[in-house]
């Protein structure tokens, strides 16, 4: 009996160039990964970081030079992976579809293409609210209507495994609530999601965990929290207080919290900005106790902060 493994995807030092022998460059260079079952996991990167190629080793669409990929315990290269892919869903960043179908047709095509049940076709383009534009020719849908029929497609056949590549492009605000939802629906029933976006701050407190891509390397993976740490970037204070106590703040603080590295700046006449690192929160908490402050706000590095400090650490 085969067991199960409890990664939905798996890469070890998988490499993959692209461009002639005589200059090829690497698309991805020597990338490992693992993404346990039922996550929401994260790839962000700079344009060409290697994201939609990895997305590509990972369908079987192209090959790696060296290194293994394996999903839900089947090696990509395998016997069986014909199998094991039709349990993955995909929305590709440049999504392309026949303008002279309707939306319904469309969803019956790549039904039809994937072994999917035809009778699921109605019911997805009611979940991604396209019921009413169903008989519609797809010239006439917009690019939000096109990326969520897109979407539709990407669950034909109730994947495991959903790859999603830049999904919320052209999306409204409304829209991208929408999908996220829907996400979470997954998520709970145990489908793990990969998703790439330049979004950071949609990424930002819904992924489990994320790999940030440079250059076709990874130069950091963890959850968020576990990133901000390990960016060591400064927490921000903002405090408000009537500008005689300001004034008795930026006088004192200093001292009082010698040591502590921090940062002073008053931004308005009732408003102190501090910056700290992160092991000194509670000693600056601490003193703050007994201030007669009206207001404190504690600012965590954005995802897209601890992106380019990652990014750019040595």
């Amino acid at each position: 009996m085969t067991s199960i493994s409890a990664e939905a995807l798996h890469l070890e030092g998988v490499t993959k160039p692209y461009g002639s022998r005589r200059a090829a460059l690497l698309a991805l260079d020597n990338v490992s990964l693992r993404v346990p079952r039922g996550q929401l996991f994260g790839l962000i990167g700079h344009n060409g970081a290697g994201k939609s190629t990895l997305f590509k080793l990972v369908l079987g669409l192209i090959t790696p030079s060296q290194g293994r990929i394996q999903v839900n315990g089947c090696a990509v290269n395998g016997p069986d992976f014909r199998t094991t892919r039709r349990a993955l869903g995909y929305l590709p960043e440049n999504l392309v579809l026949y303008d002279n179908l309707t939306g319904l047709e469309t969803l019956r095509f790549f039904a039809r293409l994937k072994g999917a049940p035809q009778t699921q076709c109605a019911a997805l383009l009611d979940r991604v609210g396209l019921t009413r534009a169903g008989g519609r020719a797809v010239r006439e849908y917009s690019k939000g209507m096109r990326q969520r029929l897109g979407f539709a497609q990407a669950l034909l056949g109730d994947p495991q495994l959903l790859l999603l590549d830049e999904p919320t492009t052209g999306l409204d605000p409304s829209a991208i609530r929408d999908f996220y939802d829907q996400l979470d629906l997954l998520r709970s029933q145990g489908v793990t999601l990969v998703i790439s976006s330049h979004i950071l701050a949609e990424l930002q407190q819904r992924v489990d965990a994320l790999a940030m891509l440079s250059n076709g390397r990874v130069c950091a993976q963890g959850s968020v929290q576990a990133l901000r740490e390990r960016s060591r970037m400064p927490l921000v204070f903002q405090l408000r207080a009537a500008p005689t106590w300001l004034q008795t703040l930026v006088t004192e603080l200093p001292g009082q919290l010698a040591g502590a590295e921090i940062a002073l700046q008053q931004r308005e006449p009732d408003l102190l900005e501090l910056r700290c690192p992160r092991e000194h929160k509670m000693r600056v908490l601490a003193w703050l106790a007994n201030a007669e402050l009206s207001d404190l706000q504690i600012h965590e590095p954005s995802l897209e902060d601890v992106y380019f400090g990652l990014r750019e650490a040595p």
